[in-house]
């Protein structure tokens, strides 16, 4: 009988939360460097939220996937492709959410394409994170079905070796720049401009199709790391072995990073493997003072709650802001004698937040962001007291 880990769902749930943090800050102008992605290559500690939710999502998976393979192909397939699906799509409607918008004082419906004023194509932009989750899920529990742990870390070596090998091919002067990078023009060929994000100014996803291979093998680490845990048990030698495995994994990432730069917005391989390496740290640690030593309480317990409904939270997260969009509020009057409107989250940001310290904004930035992650937690927390767990 595989043995209860507390700490896995507390390492869950602390990831699920950081994502809502550092996707809601008051400000986007005015944010603290650790809460920033990377501009290009590098890490930063946010850089590390996604691929730590990914690992455990691998995590999970592997205590429900024996019971899958047990049931038969036919109820393996149906549960797999029928998450993936649910997952996909929710992904897509929280992009096009809430369906329509403000235009010049009028509510209208949001298109699924359009072309903007400045003559730009735009519309609901089809990846993301969800849709990322949902691949990923669906491509790592078919290739641990079927090629079980030691096939599916071999598997895992060659995807890495192999996205490496074809992000030098295609471009071999210039492969691993936001202009040079061979995924973004197969991005655009497959979904189309109006559907692909542009935050960096240019069209060019970071959930786009062709880093997702590598991705995917995130979440393999995370069934393999479980798959070790629940083998081990709770003793000193399966810590010992995340340990080591994870300073093994930190080291290769950065020699590999010599060659093929540790980046996030391309996920690339030398990427996976070094931020893998910090989860199986992270989560070792966890181990450690929750299982053994017994260290838990209300710290545990605030995280622990994101954990029991986090695709849910993390929607609400998005939903929220998107629907209280809707409601304007009038705040101050631009030059041409038009008010400016605030969102009632934006209110609280600028009457609330913001003031407690006016000379430095990113405070009030981070301020907002941690009331926004206290409303979540009241949500989970209520949602775990009444026991109603939303499961996809």
């Amino acid at each position: 009988m595989n043995q209860r880990f507390y700490s896995l769902d507390v390492f869950r749930g602390a990831t699920v939360a950081l994502m809502i943090l550092v996707n809601n800050p008051g400000s986007w102008g005015h944010i603290y460097g650790p809460l920033e992605h990377a501009p290009w290559h590098g890490v930063t500690p946010t850089d590390l939220v996604f691929p730590f939710f990914l690992f455990a999502v691998g995590n999970a998976m592997a205590f429900v996937l024996p019971k899958l393979d047990a049931a038969g192909e036919g109820v393996f397939w149906k549960k797999v492709i029928r998450r993936t699906l649910l997952i996909f799509l929710i992904g897509i409607f929280l992009n096009w959410f809430p369906f329509i918008k403000w235009d010049d004082g009028q509510i209208v419906g949001k298109p699924w394409s359009f072309i903007t004023g400045e003559g730009k194509v735009a519309g609901v932009r089809i990846f993301g994170v969800l849709q990322r989750i949902a691949l990923c899920y669906f491509f790592a529990s078919v290739i641990a079905h079927y090629f079980k742990q030691r096939g599916a870390f071999v598997v895992s070596a060659f995807i890495l070796l192999a996205y490496w090998f074809a992000c030098v091919a295609a471009n071999p002067a210039d492969p691993f720049s936001l202009a040079g990078w061979f995924g973004t023009k197969i991005d655009l060929e497959m979904v189309g401009e109006a559907h692909i994000y542009k935050g960096e100014g240019v069209s060019f996803d970071p959930e786009g199709l062709m880093s997702i291979p590598c991705a995917i093998v995130q979440v393999i680490f995370g069934y393999l790391a479980g798959s070790y845990i629940i083998q081990k048990g709770k003793t000193a030698e399966m810590v010992n072995g995340l340990f080591v495995a994870g300073c093994v994994l930190i080291f290769a990432g950065y020699c590999w990073d010599m060659v093929f730069p540790i980046n996030k917005k391309i996920w690339t391989s030398s990427y996976t493997i070094y931020t893998t390496g910090l989860a199986m740290l992270i989560l070792g640690v966890m181990i450690y003072i929750i299982e053994f030593k017994g260290w838990k309480g209300w710290w545990s317990r605030f995280f622990d709650v994101f954990g029991k409904n986090a695709l849910f939270i993390f929607v609400m997260s998005g939903v929220l802001p998107r629907l209280l969009a809707l409601i304007r509020i009038p705040g101050t009057i631009s030059a041409q004698g038009k008010p400016n409107y605030l969102t009632p989250f934006g209110w609280f940001y600028e009457n609330v937040c913001k003031p407690i310290l006016p000379a430095e904004p990113r405070a009030g930035s981070l301020i907002y962001a941690l009331c926004f992650i206290a409303m979540m937690w009241f949500f989970a927390w209520v949602l775990d007291k009444k026991k109603i767990y939303i499961r996809v």
